[in-house]
């Protein structure tokens, strides 16, 4: 099904009040959301809308948090999310790094007590549309064994570094530190697929390609998949960022971090509150101007453009390319959602007494 990007915001609007969001929430939320879905991230847009919603039925999402900065310094802050929406409450540390970047030239914040946040791509732009290089992470549910390891320890755990350019668009490195999202595991079971070897464990340690192997013990590999291969970066990566989002924050971190799916209990021996995150901003002209450095950007990414080629008729990707080249298309042509997709989200417009989406 092919959907307007109008015809999908006023769905998705519509059920985050429905929720009890406020307006300006509701509207935040789907911005978020939806900008994924325009830049081809389909795991992370309104895929996860239902998430949402039973996890807020399940009374682990606040749908008007209190949101509080609990902890501050000139350029350093803790926020705590009173449970909120992910996609509202990161926005708030954002702004609030990036205005104390104006003043201070960065700004870093711990987030606390939250939810899944959306595409990390999302907070990082937001310090790159102010002349800023954005940072953004968060940690998640624990679905990724350790190198070595069947037990699963940490989440998919992304990064996201966003840098400002000129005539082209922005370098937005925005990536799991596992093998794979654990989204493009969800796409591959409704569409009936099987994923590619290196991406799952199964229980017993040995390479599955089927997408549902964690519903029966397996885990997500870290990036690199073996040892052979550098799992033990991805791990490491992986590492960071729950340490910054989670043991910083004062959030849960490692096995503690609660579930998205709401089926699932969080653990009842938590060590800190919800979900962590982190996000950062750094003011260009604190290193030098704003201008020569775009203008250079430009020129490091003609060059990585122009670089020689194994395949004439495949060249070198800059970081962020594809995506918004997705976007252009999507806002002219309308965003494609699969069947599986439309009938949940219209199954639970349906309990929420809200018009069904439409294309």
């Amino acid at each position: 099904m092919l959907v307007t990007e109008t015809s999908l915001r006023k769905f998705t609007t519509g059920i985050f009040l429905a929720m009890g969001c406020s307006t300006e929430h509701a509207e935040l939320a789907t911005n978020v959301l939806l900008l994924a879905d325009l830049r081809g991230i389909d795991s992370h847009g309104v895929a996860r809308l239902t998430g949402y919603v039973r996890l807020w039925e399940k009374q682990r999402i606040n749908a008007r948090p209190n949101i509080q900065i609990v902890h501050q310094t000139p350029t350093t802050a803790t926020v705590d999310g009173d449970a909120g929406l992910g996609l509202v409450v990161a926005p708030f540390a954002m702004e609030l790094a990036i205005e104390k970047a104006r003043q201070y030239g960065s700004g870093w914040v711990a987030i606390r007590n939250s939810n899944h946040f959306g595409i990390a791509g999302y907070h990082a732009l937001m310090a790159v549309e102010q002349d800023m290089i954005g940072y953004a992470l968060t940690n998640a549910s624990p679905l990724v064994v350790p190198t070595f390891s069947n037990e699963r320890m940490l989440g998919t755990n992304p990064i996201c570094y966003g840098f400002p350019a000129g005539k082209y668009p922005p370098v937005i490195i925005d990536m799991a530190t596992s093998a794979a999202a654990n989204g493009k595991l969800e796409i591959a079971q409704r569409s009936g697929k099987t994923v590619p070897e290196g991406w799952i464990q199964a229980k017993d340690g040995g390479y599955t390609t089927d997408p549902f192997a964690l519903k029966s013990g397996g885990g997500l590999l870290p990036l690199g998949s073996d040892r052979e291969h550098g799992s033990h970066k991805g791990f490491g990566l992986a590492a960071a960022v729950d340490i910054l989002s989670g043991v910083l924050s004062g959030a849960n971190y490692g096995p503690w971090v609660p579930p998205f799916v709401a089926f699932l209990e969080p653990p009842t021996d938590p060590v800190g509150a919800g979900i962590g995150h982190f996000v950062g901003a750094m003011r260009i002209d604190g290193f030098r101007p704003a201008g020569e450095f775009k203008d250079h950007m430009d020129n490091w990414i003609s060059r990585f453009k122009s670089a020689s080629r194994v395949n004439e008729e495949q060249g070198v990707i800059i970081p962020g390319e594809p995506e918004f080249e997705a976007e252009a298309d999507r806002r002219a042509n309308g965003i494609p959602l699969v069947d599986a997709v439309v009938d949940d989200l219209n199954e639970v417009a349906r309990k929420l007494k809200v018009s069904p989406l439409a294309p």
